[in-house]
C-alpha cells in the first residue's frame, strides 16, 4: 500500500468519546452530538483521537464512511465541544501575551546544550527510535502542508502571496515526485515502514495527535488565522537546524538515501521559507490586521508547548529503554 491510497480504516477507540464518534461513523451507534465530556482530559488520548477522526473527514475520510459525514450536524456539534476544550488547554499551556516579533525572535536562538528530540537522535538515536519518530510524524507528513492550505482564502495581499509561494514549494513546485508528502513516504520506505496514509494512527500517542489537530483547528477556523500563521512561522523557523540534525542521524544509522534526502531538502527549502514567512506572511498579515498580533504570538507559543509535550513522551520512553508507541511498528 502507498500513501496515495485514498481512505484509511477507522482506528480503535481510546475511551468513551472516541468510541462514540467512531461507532457513529460505522453506523453502529447513536448520535454523539449531545454527549457530555465532563472529566475528559483535553490533551488526553480519548479526546484527541475523537477530534482527529472528526478532522480527518475534511481530508481523506475513512474507508466505508459516507463522504457526506464531513458536514454531519451531529458530528459538528460534538466537534465544537471538543475544540473548545482543546483550545482552552492550549491557552492554559501557552498563556503569554506578547509581541509576535518577541515570540518569533526566541525561536532563532539555538541553545548551546540542546536536549530536544533532534539532538538526541543526532547524537545517540538508534534505528528503531528513528522508525518510531517517523511513524508518529507520518500522520502529518503524509499530508504535509495540507492543513496550512486552509488559511489561504483567509489572507490577502502580501500575506496571501507569501503563503502561496511557500505552499507551492511544499507541494513540489508542480512536480509530483517532489511533493514533500511523497518525499516522506520515500523516507518511510527506507526505514521499512508502511507508507499507507494513516497506517500508524493506532500506534501514535495523544501528544502527536494534538500537534496535527492543532494545525487543523487553526486552519479550519477563520477566527484563528493569526494563530495558524504563528504556527506556520514556528515550523519554518525551527525546521532547518532540526532537519540538519535529523539528516545526520539518518546518515549515522545508514537509514538510506531517501531518508537523508527528506531532511536535506528541508534544511535548504525551509531556510528560504523562513525568510518569506517572516517578511511577507507575518509582516503582511500584521500590516493589514495589527489586531491579530496576540494571535500570531499564541500560535508560536501553542506550537512550542505541544512540541515540548511530544518530546517529553519520546525522550522519557527512550531514555528508559522503552518504546514511545502505543503499539509496535
Amino acid at each position: 500500500m502507498d500513501f496515495t491510497s485514498v481512505e484509511p480504516t477507522l482506528p480503535s477507540s481510546r475511551g468513551g468519546v472516541s468510541a462514540a464518534v467512531i461507532e457513529y461513523l460505522r453506523n453502529a451507534g447513536p448520535s454523539p452530538g449531545e454527549m457530555e465530556i465532563i472529566g475528559v482530559t483535553p490533551l488526553g488520548e480519548d479526546l484527541q483521537l475523537a477530534l482527529y477522526v472528526c478532522y480527518e473527514l475534511h481530508y481523506r475520510g475513512f474507508a466505508g464512511v459516507d463522504p457526506d459525514r464531513e458536514w454531519d450536524p451531529d458530528l459538528l456539534k460534538i466537534r465544537v465541544v471538543l475544540e473548545k476544550s482543546f483550545l482552552r488547554a492550549l491557552h492554559d499551556g501557552a498563556p503569554r501575551h506578547r509581541r509576535a516579533d518577541e515570540a518569533l525572535g526566541e525561536l532563532l536562538v539555538q541553545p548551546v546544550d540542546g536536549t530536544g528530540v533532534s539532538h538526541f537522535l543526532q547524537d545517540k538515536g538508534e534505528l528503531w527510535q528513528l522508525r518510531e519518530y517517523a511513524a508518529q510524524r507520518s500522520l502529518y507528513h503524509l499530508k504535509e502542508a495540507d492543513p496550512h492550505a486552509w488559511v489561504l482564502p483567509r489572507l490577502w495581499g502580501r500575506a496571501k502571496a507569501g503563503m502561496a509561494a511557500v505552499e507551492f514549494d511544499e507541494f513540489g513546485g508542480g512536480r509530483a515526485e517532489r511533493v514533500h508528502a511523497r518525499l516522506f513516504a520515500d523516507l518511510m520506505a527506507d526505514l521499512d515502514l508502511d507508507t499507507s496514509y494513516g497506517h500508524y494512527l493506532d500506534a501514535t500517542g495523544g501528544e502527536a495527535l494534538a500537534l496535527v489537530n492543532m494545525m487543523s483547528l487553526f486552519g479550519l477556523h477563520r477566527a484563528l488565522r493569526g494563530a495558524l500563521v504563528g504556527h506556520f512561522a514556528t515550523v519554518e523557523i525551527t525546521s532547518p537546524p532540526g532537519s540538519r540534525r535529523l539528516a545526520q542521524a539518518m546518515r549515522r544509522n545508514r537509514a538510506g538515501p531517501a531518508a537523508e534526502h527528506f531532511y536535506d531538502e528541508h534544511v535548504e527549502a525551509d531556510a528560504v521559507h523562513e525568510q518569506v514567512v517572516r517578511r511577507e506572511v507575518v509582516a503582511g498579515l500584521l500590516e493589514e490586521e495589527p489586531r491579530l498580533e496576540d494571535d500570531v504570538a499564541f500560535g508560536v507559543d501553542a506550537t512550542t508547548y505541544l512540541e515540548d509535550r511530544f518530546a517529553e513522551r519520546l525522550l522519557g520512553a527512550w531514555r528508559a529503554g522503552k518504546s514511545s508507541l502505543r503499539t509496535p511498528v
